[in-house]
């Protein structure tokens, strides 16, 4: 990636300009001495952390955390929870789910509980720099069209923590880290970066996105509130009612989406097995699950054809050869065969609609990584 690739003239207020004079920001960098980079996918199920050193290809740091913390509950007995800590981060929190308080930071994408956040925010600048003693530079993901309400969130939540931060729509962020940076010069690759359209499916929201080689205007994106989570809340509404007093938890019916989910015509039957007040149960789950993955379908379809028909006539035939699914909704199985073929029978020429691959989750936080190798020193915004 070039540095060109993060210019547009009418670029969103995600490029932004240092917030103190550059003198101060010269000090500030120089008392800490050792920069780190860092790609960051602030996920509002799973977050992604990627950290390396400047003037370096190489990755340090690579998690995958759930964005969840505990707060561990009073009158625990000690020895309980290792180290008797308070707070507890990620898997830890969730491995502990009975003996602590999980408050999620972030809701439909943004952050909802601004103490929590910052408390995760500053897990994952310890996990970038274990030692304190580095100036953080990040680049964290947001939803596509995030609000200046949403950005100037997240950047209370990093005060202190990350000393730089550039906030960049996370289904240009996807694209850019999606692109095979050794195939670029090959004569039959497609680059994602130059002519695409993604579809970023997460927890909290569906961000759609056309990425042309530089930073999306707002009329390049569209962000729409129903995701993984949405469907969770349809199924399990609709356990509850056929199946009353189930005791089935978000996180079991999140279980079964992510190991049953699909869109299209019905697969019933599908059997499942869980286990009601410590019985064995086969519950036939295929219409339950089928009616709340396809309502994610009417959501994004009428988004996704809206986005192609602003693109340009001069790019829309390569446009339709490089739709990309990723984010944890693309697995849900035949959602890229469906798109494709209701964009077939409604007469769109040609399309192709593919899916990014098992390592969707990382892509957001791996092109956030380029992004910060590539940023210039006036796009970073410094915080006090």
């Amino acid at each position: 990636m070039t540095t060109g690739t993060l210019e547009k003239p009418s670029a969103s207020p995600t490029a932004s300009v240092p917030s103190q004079p550059p003198a101060t920001a010269e000090r500030a960098s120089a008392a800490k001495g050792k920069i780190i980079l860092v790609g960051f996918d602030l996920g509002t199920n799973k977050s992604c952390l990627l950290a390396g050193p400047v003037g370096s290809t190489d990755i340090t740091v690579s998690k995958v955390v759930p964005s969840v913390i505990g707060y561990v509950k009073d009158g625990i007995v000690d020895g309980i929870i290792a180290g008797n800590r308070s707070v507890l981060f990620g898997d830890d929190a969730l491995h502990s789910a009975l003996h602590v308080r999980l408050v999620a930071p972030l809701a439909q994408g943004i952050v909802a509980e601004p103490a929590a956040a910052r408390d995760f925010m500053q897990h994952i600048g310890s996990l970038a720099d274990p030692t304190g003693q580095a100036e953080i530079r990040a680049v964290v993901g947001v939803p596509a069209n995030a609000g200046e309400t949403a950005r100037e969130d997240i950047r209370r939540a990093a005060q202190g923590i990350f000393d730089r931060i550039l906030l960049i729509p996370e289904p240009f962020l996807a694209a850019l880290g999606f692109r095979d940076d050794a195939r670029i010069a090959q004569p039959n690759y497609i680059d994602p970066v130059v002519n695409s359209l993604f579809i970023d499916i997460g927890g909290g929201t569906s961000d759609l996105c056309l990425v042309q080689g530089c930073f999306p205007t707002r009329n390049d994106q569209i962000s729409i509130a129903f995701a993984g989570d949405a469907i969770d809340e349809l199924m399990q509404a609709e356990l509850d009612r056929t199946y009353p007093n189930n005791g089935l938890s978000r996180q079991k019916v999140r279980e079964i989406k992510e190991a049953h989910g699909y869109v299209g015509p019905s697969r019933k039957p599908l059997d499942v097995k869980v286990i009601m007040g410590g019985k064995a149960h086969t519950l036939e789950l295929g219409d339950v699950i089928g009616r709340a993955c396809n309502t994610l379908i009417d959501k994004i379809y009428p988004a996704l054809t809206t986005l192609i028909e602003r693109a340009g006539s001069d790019s829309v035939v390569t446009l339709m050869q490089n739709i990309v699914v990723t984010g944890g909704g693309s697995l849900l199985k035949g959602i890229d065969t469906l798109l494709q073929k209701k964009l077939t029978d409604d007469g769109y020429e040609t399309p192709k609609v593919r899916l990014a691959g098992q390592d969707y989750k990382r892509y957001v936080a791996i092109g956030a990584l380029k992004a910060a190798r590539a940023a210039r020193e006036n796009q970073w915004q410094v915080l006090l």
